[in-house]
């Protein structure tokens, strides 16, 4: 960790205290993507902890090179392991030289004031003017611009439960059983998977290889021809 991380660590907690219980404060060192959370205020929104890898979301900021022209995304939808829609944010710490080495997180749920929000309204209007009140800010919730409206941030509590949510991401779309698809097919879930850093993340060789039914020498061999 540099001093420069290091001294967002105040920061956070800070923010945490401030904030409140309902705003998860998050710190992240890039350099140990595998265990990238080196700080963290009410983890409970997340069910993360010190010690939790990168998310799927950041692999993609990374690999888009967003960080180039924003120093920020703000406002992208996340999802809690509860299921709870978060308004999540991250600000990119950088060095000297402009690249990213770390990244300063907030997520905020804001179910509890959606709750407060619906109960007030059905105490002074009838029902049906209150569902559709709820649908048109849930769909308001949606409406941003940019990178931030292609973000959605799932949070995983560990390496392992990160690679199964990206490889279930990146073969939603496929009906057949993964182990069953053609070559072409293969390749296009590996493009999928390669973008979204799934290879930077220990261990993920043999787990690809064993969800298609492959040896690893034919994941190798795939990665190549996409590095090519």
């Amino acid at each position: 960790m540099t001093d420069l991380l290091y001294s967002y660590k105040t920061t956070v907690k800070f923010l945490g205290s401030v904030l409140g219980p309902d705003y998860e404060v998050v710190l992240q060192d890039l350099s140990n993507i595998n265990h990238s959370v080196i700080a963290i205020e009410n983890g409970h929104i997340s069910g993360r902890t010190i010690g939790s890898p990168l998310t799927s979301a950041v692999f993609q900021m990374l690999s888009s090179k967003v960080y180039e022209e924003d120093d920020f995304i703000a406002n992208y939808k996340g999802v809690a392991e509860n299921g709870h829609i978060l308004r999540s944010s991250s600000m990119f710490i950088k060095d000297s030289n402009g690249n990213p080495i770390g990244l300063l997180c907030i997520n905020f749920d804001d179910s509890r004031y959606m709750e407060l929000h619906e109960k007030l309204f059905s105490l002074i209007h009838p029902g049906n003017f209150v569902k559709n009140i709820s649908s048109g800010v849930a769909e308001s919730k949606e409406n941003v611009k940019d990178l931030s409206s292609r973000i959605t941030e799932n949070f995983a509590i560990d390496v392992a439960s990160l690679r199964e949510q990206i490889f279930n991401d990146a073969t939603a779309n496929f009906t057949t059983p993964v182990d069953r698809l053609n070559q072409n097919e293969r390749k296009e879930i590996m493009i999928k998977l390669y973008e979204q850093g799934l290879f930077q993340l220990k261990g993920s060789i043999p787990f690809v290889a064993k969800r298609f039914s492959c040896s690893q020498a034919t994941i190798y061999r795939y990665l190549g021809e996409i590095n090519n």
